[in-house]
């Protein structure tokens, strides 16, 4: 096995700050605040001397503009399952270390995402879209993995045997010990995970209890660990929160992208597409504005999500100020990872024509781009429909059709007749028919027409009927 931990050191800053532009981030020092403490501040804070478990007093004498926000367990335990979900990409053998970590077996991802560095890379950049500050390390253990993540350097191991050497070089202070045995063994000069190897097992394990030694012993390898994986939801609700309220639809679509690509992360962990999603928006004093982005054909990727969005935002006026931004999906559809051809192909020309129906449609509204569809119907004018782009049409199977114009004249137009010949400039000549279409009684719009193929005097294939009684009509014109 190999397992790849992730911690989360700023889980906490991150979770309420990570709704923030890079650039807007300048301002008052803040921190997050519990039982009347500090829980954690930002670097701005941390210059000024506050730190965790500093008592608010003492904080705000050092700080006199620290602003204050109080901690959200729940939001923390909803980010960090965000994050699982998302890297359930890479793997299926995702599972919780809380409050701040998250563990990843990826021993049979390696092949297919270029071995274990390219694959730590693609992770460690991941994350960090996301809006996260993540420790990175790799080994044979789940346990072992995880206290990597404490040292100073990042560690990437495959084999046992060099695990031991590297944790045996970390402080005591990363095994997560009661403050009476972490007191208990810097009386005794033990600092580092080598030294309270070396001392005697059974010793140890009555000082310290043997929930300590367990731990080594997963750690090590010489012991099993199971662990509960996690299983990836089966629709996508997210909110960020917004530092501050922005009126900007550039700032908003920054926020929107973290979102969108932790979206992504869980529709390629259970191999889904949507065919929309719904971004809303916060206001302070307002009703959510709620903006639903459509798709010509159910996909996944983030960047055609943003781009989408761009365009719908683009034209959109912002109702008020917005302190908040969600994306919502479900309905999620089976979308199988395809081969692409060695020389292209279809595939790549269909998704582009996808790409642009989408654009068109947030541009032009849905109503205004459609697809056609058949119907079986004999009347011509009721022989097609509007659909979806790209949605299949109804069968006509057992509707046998006649020769049709793509061209249809609408409404039908009166064709002078001349000793019983019908005339466009000129007499027509009759090559085909008639085909006699009598329909339409059930809905109020019931047709009788004897429709013929006719050539005029310049050559053009003309479709045009007469009713009984009497009376021409041109429908409609091949070519």
């Amino acid at each position: 096995m190999l397992w790849i931990a992730l911690r989360l050191p700023h889980l906490a800053l991150e979770t309420l700050s990570r709704g923030s532009v890079p650039h807007e981030r300048a301002g008052a020092p803040w921190a997050i605040a519990e039982a009347h403490r500090v829980f954690a501040c930002d670097a701005r804070a941390e210059s000024l001397g506050v730190r965790a478990g500093m008592g608010l007093a003492a904080a705000w004498a050092l700080a006199p503009g620290l602003q204050l926000r109080e901690r959200n367990p729940c939001a923390e335990r909803d980010a960090l399952e965000g994050v699982a979900a998302w890297l359930c990409r890479f793997t299926p053998a995702v599972s919780l270390e809380p409050p701040q970590g998250v563990l990843a077996e990826v021993r049979g991802s390696l092949r297919h995402f270029g071995g274990l560095r390219v694959l730590a890379a693609r992770i460690r950049e991941g994350v960090a879209a996301l809006g996260f500050s993540a420790h990175l390390a790799a080994a044979p253990t789940a346990r072992g993995a995880w206290l990597l993540t404490f040292a100073e350097t990042e560690s990437l191991l495959e084999d046992v045997s060099a695990l031991k050497g590297v944790l045996e070089r970390l402080p005591i202070e990363v095994l997560g010990m009661s403050d009476e045995a972490h007191a208990l063994l810097n009386r005794i000069g033990v600092r580092t995970v080598r030294a309270l190897l070396e001392l005697p097992r059974a010793g140890l394990g009555r000082r310290l209890g043997p929930a300590l030694c367990a731990d080594l012993d997963r750690a090590l390898g010489s012991a099993p660990e199971p662990r509960h994986f996690f299983a990836p939801p089966e629709r996508f609700g997210e909110t960020l929160e917004l530092p501050a309220e922005v009126e900007r639809a550039e700032s908003l679509l920054f926020v929107a992208r973290r979102l969108l690509l932790q979206l992504e992360g869980l529709l390629s962990a259970r191999q889904a597409g949507v065919r929309q999603f719904l971004v809303v928006l916060g206001h302070r004093r307002q009703a959510p504005t709620r903006i639903e982005i459509g798709l010509a054909a159910a996909g996944r990727e983030a960047g055609r999500f943003v781009e989408l969005l761009r365009e719908r935002l683009s034209r959109h006026a912002l109702a008020a100020p917005v302190e908040s931004i969600r994306v919502e999906a479900n309905a999620f559809v089976a979308l199988e990872g395809r081969t692409t051809g060695l020389f292209g192909g279809t595939q790549e020309d269909g998704e582009a024509w996808h790409r642009l129906v989408e654009r068109l449609q947030v541009r032009l509204g849905e109503e205004a781009v459609t697809g056609l569809a058949l119907n079986p119907d004999y009347r011509p004018e009721r022989a097609w429909r509007p659909c979806l782009p790209g949605e299949a049409g109804s069968a006509v199977e057992d509707v046998a059709f006649g020769p049709r114009p793509l061209w249809l004249v609408e409404p039908p137009r009166v064709l002078e007749e001349r000793g019983g010949v019908p005339q466009q400039n000129g007499p027509l000549t009759m090559l085909a028919g008639p085909e006699r279409i009598e329909s339409g009684w059930w809905d109020d719009a019931e047709v009788k027409r004897d429709y013929f193929i006719a050539r005029a005097t310049d050559r053009a294939l003309l479709w045009i009927y007469r009713k009984p009684g009497g009376g021409w009509y041109l429908h409609g014109i091949f070519a």
